[in-house]
Parts: C-alpha cells; structure tokens; sequence
C-alpha cells in the first residue's frame, strides 16, 4: 500500500492525538505519545495541554512527585519525561549511543579514567543516589571519592551518562533551578542483549505512535545507529507491517495503526518549544513545510512555539506582557484566525496560574527576520 503525504500526515496527527483532543489518563496519554521533550521545563505541559481534554497541569506535578512520570536524557541524548515503567526498556535501547557520546567524549576522555574505574564509579554513584540527592551533592562526594584526580569532566561524563533520574524541584513546571538526581527504582539492564530488547520495545512504541515511519526515523528519533534499527525490524517480523511513502520507499508500522482518510479536518493548535510532532522523523516535511523549516528551528537548535494549521506548521506564537502573538508565514482565512483566537484564549486561561510569559528568553528570535506580521490573538 503506498500513502500520499497527507495520509502520512493525518497518520501521524492521530496517533500523536492532534486531531482532536482525547479523554484519556495522563499516564496512558504519556505512554502513547512515547515520550514527551522536557529540554524546557514547560513543554510537556503544554504538549499534554494540547492533547487532552480538560487537562489539569497539577496532575503532570503530581505524576512527576509520584514518579509515575519520570525525567531523563533516555530519548535522543536530551531531555525527555516518560514512564516510569518505560525508562528501563527506552535507556536500555539508547545505552550505546549515551556511552559513546558521553564517555568517548573528550571532556570525559582527558580525565584519564578507564572503564573498569569508570564502570566501577557509575555503580557507586548510583548506590549513592539511591535516596534524592542536590546535584552538588553528587559532585562533592565524586571529589572527595577522587582526591586529586577528580578532574571536572569527570562529573560532566558520569553525570551524563549515569541512568539518573531528574528530581522534582517544586518549581513553576516542577522542574527548574538547582538540580538534583536519583537512581530509578529499577535500573536498566546492561549488555547487548538488553540493548537489543530495548531496541525491539523502542522501535515497536516508536511506530504505535509515530507510524508509519522509516529506518531513518526510528533512527533519529532515539539517536541510535540505523544498523541497529534493521535488527530490530527484523527480528520484529513478524510484528510490523511494511507500507510505502509517495515515492515507493518502504516504511514499517505496526498491524493495524490508525490511518485515518488525508481529507479528515485538522483543527488548530498551539504546540510548545520542541514539540516531538515537529522533531520525530528524519525528513521534517511530515509536519514541517520545508519553506517553513528555517523560521521554525533555529540555526542552534532552538524549535519555536509553533502555529499548527490543518495539520502543518503555518507559523509562530509567544506569550508577551499583551498576551498571545502570533506570526503567520502564509494568509489565513478570518474563520481559522478566529479558531486560532479561540485556542489562544484557552492557552491563557492554562498559563495564567503558571506563567503567562511561557518561554519568554526565545522571544529575542522575533527580532530576527522572519516571513510574517505580528497579530495579536488574545490580549491580556
């Protein structure tokens, strides 16, 4: 079966719950959607705002505070919150990308440890950090462990690589300020066959809520090696399907995925910094516009607070002192306007207890060249 890119599209807005928001449990919702980018306090907020019906942020503090929900570099070699129940599977699968970036690199390299010391300290430390622990706290006790060889790629490399959790610090989205770090209840397994198994779980939840979707997909999305990609489709054979993109190229899905028609409506939305909508598939041009692509992520990586219009990127918003702006790259008809008004009010009412100015140290990208007018969507 080959799919058009519309059909892609819309595969991708049902699964990621876009098409209309859906009445289901913050846990199942954080399951489905895999994994939500937390590189920004804020964002898995509002990628929840954005997805569920009614939904009340204290309920993201209170899973965050029970641990049901969890932050981690496990997803992409950045920050993530997902499971609980996940995390072992999902670090497991990313384990050999995390170690060679993190203990090859050269500020962990030039410390001189070997990995016998280095596997040795990464057990300690995690014995260490059974209970919530401040991150200068961990530092310390690695410096005082160390003596005169505590060089300070060491804790930069250990920090990085060690599957530590992010403690809840009680700020605006719980998370924010100091630091601190704990080991998960259940660590992950090493060694290549737990990779490998985490490679299967990760690849199978990618396509249950990305799909249909590429070997360069899957790739990026958990930043591993596309080789390691192959040997999981391929033992997983017998549990994926093989369809085609509009060019003929094979894609993988589970059995069954939603495939809803390419003419089924779209409404507006608001997405957050670095939604995984924009970010999950090596060609962005699912979600992205490719004349859009340069004005919505940075030359530094930065992703803005997107415009998401019949199911594509149609321009930016923020959060000023006036209320919500936003900058259309293409016309909009009044009665779309008018839908993006209504969302933008409804975002307010979200940020209102929380902060009205959601990702107010990006707004210097406004002052950049960009291909559209301000228009005001909703005062404050």
């Amino acid at each position: 079966m080959r799919l058009s890119a519309r059909a892609l599209n819309r595969a991708t807005l049902s699964r990621q719950m876009l098409l209309q928001r859906e009445s289901v449990p913050l846990d199942t919702a954080v399951r489905r959607l895999v994994a939500l980018q937390a590189q920004e306090p804020a964002s898995p907020y509002l990628a929840l705002w954005n997805r569920l019906e009614e939904f009340d942020a204290a309920d993201l503090d209170t899973a965050f505070a029970d641990w049901r929900v969890v932050k981690s570099n496990a997803v992409r070699l950045t920050l993530h919150a997902t499971s609980i129940d996940d995390y072992p599977l999902f670090r497991q699968a990313t384990e050999p990308t995390i170690h060679a970036a993190r203990l090859r690199d050269r500020r962990f390299v030039e410390s001189g440890l070997d990995e016998e010391t280095t596997a040795r300290l990464v057990a300690d430390l995690l014995e260490h950090a059974a209970e919530p622990r401040p991150a200068d706290d961990l530092q310390a006790w690695l410096n005082e462990r160390l003596g005169d060889v505590a060089h300070p790629g060491i804790w930069w490399g250990l920090r990085q690589y060690s599957p530590l959790l992010h403690v809840p610090s009680g700020a605006t989205w719980t998370f924010g300020g100091k630091r601190g770090f704990v080991a998960p209840p259940r660590l992950p397994a090493s060694g290549e066959a737990a990779s490998a198994e985490g490679m299967k779980a990760l690849t199978l939840r990618y396509l249950a809520a990305f799909g249909p979707a590429s070997i360069a997909d899957v790739a990026l999305f958990g930043m591993v090696q596309r080789s390691r990609v192959r040997a999981a489709l391929k033992d997983l054979s017998d549990q994926v399907i093989e369809v085609e993109d509009p060019d003929g190229k094979p894609l993988y899905d589970i059995p069954n995925g939603p495939l809803p028609d390419e003419d089924t409506p779209a409404p507006p939305r608001l997405l957050g910094m670095w939604d995984n909508v924009l970010l999950a598939y090596s060609v962005r041009d699912r979600v992205i516009p490719p004349e859009h692509r340069k004005s919505v992520i940075r030359i530094n990586g930065d992703v803005l607070p997107t415009l998401l219009v019949d199911g594509y990127v149609a321009g930016i918003w923020r959060a000023t002192e006036d209320g919500i702006e936003a900058m259309a790259f293409e016309p909009l008809s009044d009665d779309v306007w008018e839908q993006l008004a209504n969302e933008a009010r409804t975002l307010q009412q979200f940020l209102a207890d929380r902060d009205p100015q959601v990702f107010r140290r990006y707004s210097h990208w406004w002052n950049k060249p960009l291909p559209g007018t301000p228009r005001l969507l909703a005062s404050g």
